[in-house]
């Protein structure tokens, strides 16, 4: 460790100056020998250091549901050459380059912390060697070595022998005792964090191996730490305990205020909007009008939860814009199809005229059937209603009396004689 901290030196110069400012600042109040004074300047660097990793920290989101979105093209590409993995390399990286996505931005917090964390090792180590280092003088040096944390010196570590911790002052067995407790919170905050990732916010539509390794590492990280937390220093533990702490409060703002789409959290998040937007009528931040954005942007590849929120809204006559505004309608109510397809309400649809039966069809005389009919209302209307049809039935015989008069017929009386014919 001492070798992989030695690579970091040309950081130690600039984070010991910042712990030494922090220290002049807390111990004005709380004395400048005290554990108080010299952990508060270690949890300050923590938080300056993550403040400033809050972009690279939205980066990283970004990059990992990239990712995720991109895990069923990236099985295809697996299958499809499985059996040519240089082609599958190829694929791969011309897959990431079409969406401009990096598998390494998720990781870039962590890389980016990683200086300061040895470089912060690198400093305590020397404290408890005696040595001077950065702008730490012999005085401040001094002033380190008597600062205990629950009465574990800042340099102790939990491997430390009896002689080495009655050097700092402390009993061997306290040393243990703080140092196991660190330990556990630091590996316990670790597993509440990646679980509640994992639980909460994945999409739960898709299953992809990135699941599974997600799932794997929720196990793996907490394991990790425990064996090496027993080697590191109370400060170290003090500084990596903080920024798990700050990770997973971090995270748990993310999954209240932008989960990712298709998880638990998406679905909890939605249905908090649709009652606060059904209450007041209008959404009330630029990142619940970003949501809406994004929601009426998709149309058809909506989910099963944006597709409830927008239909929710339709309900209370509430339809969501284009622009991430919630806006009022009379009569237009915005609803979702079965396909996603939005389908906006206005004016009442055009009535298809009622259909005749065939009795209706074949009671038309031929006369009205080569007319045109000029409204519903006149097409449907019965003969005998019409004015003037009785007078026209009995001046205009049917059709079919006609016929039979030529014939000689008669139906239902005596048969009419023939008329002599003329010499």
């Amino acid at each position: 460790m001492d070798t992989i901290a030695s690579l970091f030196s040309f950081i130690t110069t600039p984070v010991s100056w910042v712990i030494v400012q922090f220290h002049s600042v807390y111990g004005a109040i709380f004395g400048p020998d005290t554990g108080w004074a010299w952990g508060l300047s270690i949890v300050s660097l923590v938080i300056l250091i993550r403040i400033c990793l809050i972009p690279l920290f939205v980066k990283q989101i970004k990059a990992t549901r990239a990712m995720q979105t991109l895990q069923p093209e990236m099985k295809k590409i697996q299958e499809r050459y499985k059996n040519d993995k240089q082609r599958q390399s190829e694929e791969m990286m011309k897959l990431y380059k079409e969406t401009g996505t990096n598998p390494l931005s998720s990781c870039l917090p962590i890389l980016a912390q990683s200086p300061f964390f040895f470089a912060l090792y690198h400093v305590l180590n020397s404290i408890a060697n005696n040595d001077t280092i950065g702008v730490i003088n012999q005085s401040l040096l001094e002033s380190a070595q008597k600062a205990h944390i629950f009465g574990a010196p800042l340099a102790a570590k939990f491997t430390d022998s009896s002689a080495d911790v009655a050097d700092l002052d402390a009993s061997l067995l306290t040393v243990r005792i703080v140092t196991a407790v660190m330990i556990v919170l630091m590996s316990a905050s670790q597993f509440y964090t990646q679980r509640q990732l994992m639980t909460k916010n994945v999409d739960t539509t898709v299953k992809t191996p990135f699941m599974q390794q997600q799932k794997m590492l929720m196990y793996v990280f907490p394991v990790m730490f425990a064996v090496f937390g027993i080697n590191f220093p109370v400060g170290v533990l003090v500084y990596w305990l903080t920024t798990n702490v700050w990770t997973m409060g971090q995270q748990m703002y993310v999954i209240h205020n932008n989960p990712t789409p298709g998880s638990k959290a998406q679905a909890a998040y939605l249905e908090r909007l649709t009652k606060h937007v059904t209450n007041h009528g209008k959404t009330r931040s630029r990142g619940e009008r970003a949501i809406v954005k994004a929601i009426v942007a998709k149309g058809r590849d909506r989910n099963e939860y944006e597709r409830k929120f927008i239909n929710g809204l339709s309900k209370v006559g509430l339809a969501a814009q284009a622009d991430g505004t919630v806006v009022k309608g009379e009569s237009a109510v915005a609803t979702v199809a079965e396909d996603g397809t939005p389908t906006t309400g206005g004016a009442p649809k055009r009535q298809q005229p009622k259909r005749q039966s065939k009795a209706q069809r074949q009671s038309v005389s031929p006369k009205q059937a080569d007319e045109p009919t000029t409204s519903l209302e006149k097409s449907d209307e019965p003969e005998d209603a019409k004015p003037g049809a009785a007078k026209k039935a009995a001046q205009k015989p049917s059709g079919g009396g006609r016929s039979k008069a030529q014939s000689g017929q008669r139906k239902g009386g005596p048969q009419r004689p023939k008329s002599p014919s003329k010499k």
